[in-house]
């Protein structure tokens, strides 16, 4: 429980001790994301601590608090009042954790591209050889890592476009809190140009050529712009994806539905190459830090790139 406490009041200082590649939070236009750093946020979030993050549970205003202080150490602004984008559930609150950073361009800054992942999970389950903590490493603290280290990559950049930080709640309860957050942005007159949704990127695929997929890959020319952007075939698609209609089941939807705009989930989990969906078994020691830097490595300049790009490049396809 020591530990714990101090990974959640120094956000990021713990990646010191693992690794002589990070120390503290200053970042410079050169900064990587390291396997080190990856798995240390991934160790703090699907610790049995946290006892599986089941929204309104405990475990998941721990989990709230510690993302809450990563934006904070970094410099990231909240962009609402707090922190906290609140809602009720079930008469219990839940709550999205959103950051915000302002656009350098005075015209394209109203244009916002949202970069989010769930850091909700299932809590406690039935028993397996005695373990009831579904502890959610690669659903979905694997995604919440990389919101939260790509976070860390745009403190020292100017964006043209804003980018909004989001980690949703509810998503196991029937994607709640991406719904409560794109009604809420959608009254206000929010300027959604497109969003990356990060959902269980752990694990590498098998015998592909690309390093992840998206969700939806024939709704928008998204995937053809990432890798132009990338410069090789950084994004596929997923015949089970397809199949199991996986882009109506993330936090990307309810922004497609509401605005109308792509809204993609990046994921190299099609449930073929992990056992342990929903499973006490999704633990620390099942993901692969090394390819989950890569992929968040390679995933930072195309998201920059599509910040600053002076047109809209990304549009929908008509289906």
């Amino acid at each position: 429980m020591k530990k714990l406490l101090v990974l959640m009041l120094t956000p990021f200082l713990f990646v010191g001790v693992l690794s002589c590649k990070s120390s503290g939070v200053t970042t410079s236009e050169n900064y990587t994301v390291s396997a080190d750093e990856v798995k240390a946020i991934v160790s703090f979030l699907a610790s049995d601590e946290l006892k599986g993050r089941d929204t309104g549970s405990e475990g998941i205003h721990t989990a709230a608090t510690y993302i809450e202080n990563e934006f904070k150490a970094l410099g990231i602004k909240p962009y609402f009042d707090n922190y906290r984008d609140t809602f009720k559930m079930q008469g219990v609150d839940a709550f999205n954790v959103v950051g915000y950073i302002e656009g350098s361009d005075p015209d394209l800054k109203d244009e916002f591209i949202i970069i989010g992942a769930h850091y909700d999970h299932i809590g406690e389950i039935a028993a397996v050889e005695g373990d009831v903590i579904a502890n959610g490493a690669n659903d979905n603290a694997a995604g919440t890592s990389a919101v939260l280290t790509l976070a860390k990559y745009f403190t020292n950049r100017n964006t043209k476009r804003s980018l909004l930080f989001v980690a949703f709640t509810a998503e196991e309860k029937g994607l709640l809190g991406s719904k409560h957050l794109a009604n809420r942005l959608k009254g206000t007159g929010f300027n959604l140009y497109t969003m990356f949704n990060l959902e269980m990127i752990g694990v590498p695929l098998n015998n592909t050529e690309h390093q992840a997929f998206l969700t939806g890959y024939d709704y928008s020319n998204l995937a053809a712009v990432m890798n132009n952007y990338a410069g090789k075939k950084l994004i596929g698609s997923s015949e089970v994806a397809k199949k199991y209609s996986l882009f109506k089941r993330s936090d990307n939807y309810p922004f497609y539905e509401t605005f109308k705009v792509p809204a993609h989930t990046v994921s190299s989990c099609d449930l073929t190459n992990f056992d342990y969906y929903h499973h006490v078994h999704d633990e620390i020691d099942k993901l692969d830090y090394t390819f989950m830097a890569n992929l968040i490595n390679a995933l930072a300049p195309v998201i920059e790139k599509t910040a600053n790009a002076t047109t809209k490049e990304i549009e929908l396809h008509e289906n």
